[in-house]
C-alpha cells in the first residue's frame, strides 16, 4: 500500500492517524514535488518529520526541471495549458509511483468539492488501477482541524493567511475572507473552470 500526501491539513491529520497507528515503526509517506512548491510548504514536511519519529518521506515527484519542460512546452505552461502541467508534473509521476502498488491511501473528503461528494472510504481507482483508501472520506473540514488542535498536528501556516487550498505557488491564490477551519478549492486555478489537478478527478473539459 502507497500512503500519499499533498501535505494540506487533511494529510497532516492523516499522517498523525497513521503515527499513532505505528507501534514505532517507520511510516513511510509519498509526496509529489512539482518544483512549484510553496516554500512554507517545505518548512511543513521538516516540521512533520521532527514531530514525529519515525516518519519517512519520499519524493516521488517528477525529474524534468522548470527549465526543461519550458524548452519542451514553452513558457509559463501552467497558464496556457494547465491540464497538461498538473500532467506532467503530479499525474504521469502518481502513476510511476502506483505501478504495481496494489492499494493507495489518501487524504481526501466528501465534503471537500462537489466532484469528491460520491468519494468511498474504499473503492476502486481505476486510473491508476489499485484500491483506494480514503479514511477521512466522511470526515467534515471541522472535524479536521478540531483533530489538528487536539493532537497538536502541524499544518502549514498558509491556512491562516487566506489559503483553504494549497498546491503550486502559479496556480494557488489567497481567497479573501477565507478562515483556517474551512475548505475550498476557490483558491485553486484561479479564473479558470479547472478545480482539479487530475489525480482524484479530471477537470472540467480535460482531455488528458
Amino acid at each position: 500500500m502507497i500512503v500519499t500526501t499533498g501535505f494540506g491539513m487533511e494529510g497532516c491529520v492523516l499522517i498523525d492517524m497513521l503515527w499513532e497507528q505505528s507501534d514505532g515503526r517507520d511510516l513511510v509517506v509519498h509526496y509529489l514535488d512539482t518544483h512549484f512548491l510553496f516554500p512554507e510548504t517545505h518548512a511543513l514536511r521538516r516540521r512533520l518529520e521532527l514531530r514525529y519519529p519515525g516518519l519517512v518521506f519520499v519524493n516521488a515527484g517528477v525529474s524534468l526541471t522548470p527549465e526543461q519542460q519550458e524548452q519542451q512546452h514553452g513558457p509559463r505552461l501552467w497558464e496556457r495549458n494547465p491540464d497538461l502541467c498538473c500532467a506532467i508534473r503530479k499525474v504521469e509521476p502518481m502513476r510511476n509511483l502506483l505501478s504495481g502498488a496494489e492499494a493507495w491511501m489518501t487524504a481526501v473528503r466528501r465534503s471537500q468539492s462537489a466532484a469528491r461528494s460520491n468519494i468511498q472510504t474504499v473503492g476502486w481507482d481505476a486510473q491508476f488501477g489499485v484500491i483506494k483508501i480514503n479514511p477521512l472520506a466522511s470526515w467534515s473540514r471541522e472535524q479536521v482541524w478540531e483533530h489538528a488542535i487536539a493532537r497538536g498536528v502541524p499544518y502549514n501556516e498558509l491556512h491562516e493567511k487566506g489559503y483553504p487550498s494549497i498546491g503550486c505557488t502559479h496556480c494557488t491564490r489567497i481567497v479573501p475572507g477565507a478562515k483556517v477551519a474551512a475548505y475550498s478549492r476557490e483558491g485553486r486555478w484561479a479564473g479558470t473552470t479547472k478545480t482539479e489537478c487530475g489525480l482524484h478527478f479530471k477537470s472540467a473539459g480535460e482531455g488528458i
